[in-house]
């Protein structure tokens, strides 16, 4: 097995782009004396959510929390439903449970891989509470569509933008589409902290409120407790890296959208299935995924050549043993299982060279 020398992901021409930045905000945190809801959440909470078109924006520990908290400031709660996508990260999921609600998972459109809202109806019950799309490797799922079922069944939308970060729906950014938007600033992600972090953004007063409360043990003024809380707050360390970083945000979704064209132009013609784009998203490109009936082989081939790749993810939630409980078996969602068995995800990152991007579309030619 060769070395893998082009990786999977590499975070260090991220860092390069802000460094002098992200330098200096960690000098300025450490001289502060003050670790936690200051001075740097609040610029960070303000200039996020302008990014995002949003009219709040509050920091929370990680992507979990952010679904679970904006969950619970919708009112979810033990009895309510939420409908769920059938393919994407467990946290989505987990979310819900949280609240000691129910995942209802809906089966996505084979092409995008989001949410299919021509599904959705079919799965909402009197107990539904709140619809919860998740845009997909970054791109954003038909949010539309999905306000119109909403609206007609006075439902909530909460999207899952963990992996979007600068993503567009027909000309809106992603984060201003929904009545609230969750966010993980995980190292990872397209926008990464130097740990965990998490967020919401809202166009909703009360809303953004009602997060903060939560977030901070169910207070807003020290010792006065005005609902059982949580402690999940984006720390002024976190917070602070991530501004620094955020001024070239959009200048690195255009490096990713350039990426992903030359993939998709290059890989033309293969036993692949490439990533469809709908006319009305500019995808963040979190992710390049491809589909390919021996995936596994293709990995193991393509990790020969020295090239890294990733699966997200290998089992869809409703086959992991922490469902066990819903009574889910495989064949229920054949779309999602097709999805979990064939996906492939290739290296994608701001800063890849001329010569690696080439390097990967050669490999693939010769391994797919």
């Amino acid at each position: 097995m060769a070395e893998i020398n082009i990786p999977f992901l590499d975070l260090q021409p991220i860092y390069r782009a802000s460094q002098p930045g992200i330098d200096a905000a960690l000098a300025r945190v450490a001289g502060s004396g003050w670790f936690l809801l200051g001075k740097e959440l609040s610029a960070f909470e303000a200039a996020y959510a302008q990014q995002c078109g949003a009219a709040h924006g509050v920091g929370l520990a990680n992507g979990l929390d952010a679904l679970h908290l904006a969950l619970l400031a919708l009112g979810v709660g033990p009895g309510d439903e939420v409908i769920v996508p059938s393919n994407t990260y467990i946290a989505t999921w987990l979310a819900v449970s949280q609240c000691g609600a129910t995942p209802v998972p809906v089966e996505p459109d084979a092409a995008t891989f989001n949410l299919d809202p021509a599904r959705i109806e079919a799965a909402i019950t009197p107990r539904t509470k709140v619809l919860l799309p998740v845009h997909l490797y970054g791109q954003a799922a038909d949010m539309d569509a999905i306000h119109a079922i909403a609206a007609k069944h006075g439902l909530k939308v909460l999207d899952d933008c963990a992996q979007a970060h600068a993503a567009r729906y027909k000309g809106r950014a992603v984060g201003s589409l929904a009545d609230v938007s969750a966010w993980s600033f995980y190292p990872g992600k397209n926008l990464g902290a130097m740990g965990d972090g998490g967020g919401a953004t809202t166009d909703d007063a009360a809303l953004a409120e009602r997060l903060r409360v939560l977030r901070n043990y169910g207070s807003r003024v020290k010792y006065h407790n005005e609902v059982k809380g949580f402690n999940s707050r984006l720390d002024e360390i976190q917070a602070a890296v991530l501004a620094a970083k955020l001024p070239a945000l959009e200048a690195q979704t255009d490096e990713r959208r350039a990426i992903a064209a030359r993939y998709l132009a290059g890989l033309q013609g293969l036993p692949l299935q490439l990533p469809h784009v709908p006319d009305w998203t500019e995808p963040a490109w979190h992710l390049f995924v491809v589909r390919h009936a021996d995936r596994d082989g293709l990995q193991q081939r393509l990790a020969a050549q020295g090239i890294g790749t990733l699966i997200h993810y290998p089992v869809p939630p409703h086959l992991q043993p922490a469902y066990a409980e819903l009574g889910y078996a495989e064949g229920d969602f054949p779309i999602a299982e097709a999805m979990h068995r064939e996906v492939l995800s290739l290296p994608l990152w701001p800063g890849m060279s001329e010569a690696q991007i080439e390097r990967v579309i050669a490999a693939v030619r010769a391994c797919a």
